[in-house]
């Protein structure tokens, strides 16, 4: 017994057989797992040979160098020939009447495995993992590099063996396996996407123009609170103008009070007067003119009034 890498290999058995597929006899079955059917002189042979159950075998394609592991279903094939699934015939490039060789393993028992599934359909599946572990169930070992295949809703899907441990070539009875898998082979990454071509020319940066000071721009508003209707056409009030109102209300003030000090002095103050006494203001004030132009002489001070200023008189007479 020796060791090349996939397995344990016992010099006891090894025969050549010529392969067929399954679709040549009633075995659908077959299909969904690793296992071959052999004829029944296999089965004298290994049971006078001090061989491991269950019983595993490596097949390998002589004219290609191609080599994967199987497990056995049966002895019921006709003499010199084996029945294999047709995806096992597929990875050994195989054809229908080929010469295969047929070898008794031993194989450690798997501690990891990663699959990569071929389309990213089998992950839209919508448990693939308890799918996967169903159909594992009909496989005896796995090899890195074979492509198994899985049948789900009446339609099949192929999972490539990236990696296996601890050897290329496990066994899956009755163990543990960490079970990974990669990105399958038609996955794309999703490219961002991209902003749209602006249509026409590049626009040219303009500069912004600053907003010019206006004095008072603002909306107006009344004291008690109601809306300030809205006047069209009113002539904006600039500082200059507020002065000049300013100086033209001082102007009316003082007027106003030279006129209130010439009615009381009964004096024109320049000012037309409105109202009722307006003719009678004027007679009076026409009146009065000429004499004031006239310069009245000067008038005698009275003696004033003393006190005990008389004769003095005697009692006595």
């Amino acid at each position: 017994m020796y060791y090349d890498g996939y397995g344990y290999h016992n010099t006891g058995f090894e025969q050549t057989y010529r392969c067929y597929p399954s679709s040549f006899i009633d075995k659908p079955l077959l299909e969904a797992g690793d296992k071959i059917i052999m004829p029944p002189s296999a089965l004298d042979r290994l049971a006078h040979l001090n061989v491991e159950y269950p019983m595993l075998f490596e097949l390998r394609n002589v004219a290609t160098s191609r080599t994967s592991h199987c497990g056995v279903l049966e002895f019921t094939a006709e003499e010199g020939m084996i029945y294999m699934p047709y995806w096992m015939m597929q990875n050994l490039l195989l054809q229908e009447g080929d010469i295969i060789m047929v070898k008794n393993v031993t194989l450690p028992k798997g501690t990891y495995v990663k699959l990569q599934p071929h389309t990213t359909d089998f992950l839209d599946i919508s448990n693939p993992k308890a799918i996967l572990e169903k159909t594992l169930r009909s496989f005896s070992c796995l090899t890195t590099g074979d492509s198994i295949m899985v049948a789900y809703n009446s339609k099949q899907y192929y999972i490539d063996i990236v990696e296996a441990k601890p050897s290329s070539a496990i066994s899956i009875i009755e163990t543990d396996c960490e079970v990974d898998f990669a990105p399958p082979l038609d996955y794309k990454e999703p490219q961002p996407v991209k902003a749209a071509d602006p249509v026409g020319p590049p626009a040219q940066d303009v500069p912004e123009e600053k907003p010019k000071f206006s004095a008072f721009t603002g909306t107006g508003r009344r004291l008690d609170g109601r809306p300030a209707k809205q006047q069209e056409n009113v002539p904006m009030i600039v500082p200059s103008t507020v002065n000049q109102l300013a100086k033209s209300a001082t102007d009316d003030k003082s007027g106003s009070a030279a006129s209130t000090s010439s009615s009381k002095t009964g004096r024109p103050g320049g000012k037309l007067v409105f109202g009722s006494n307006s003719s009678r203001t004027s007679k009076e004030t026409q009146k009065e003119a000429p004499k004031e132009a006239k310069q009245e002489p000067p008038k005698k001070e009275e003696p004033k009034f003393e006190a005990f200023t008389g004769k003095k008189y005697s009692l006595k007479g």
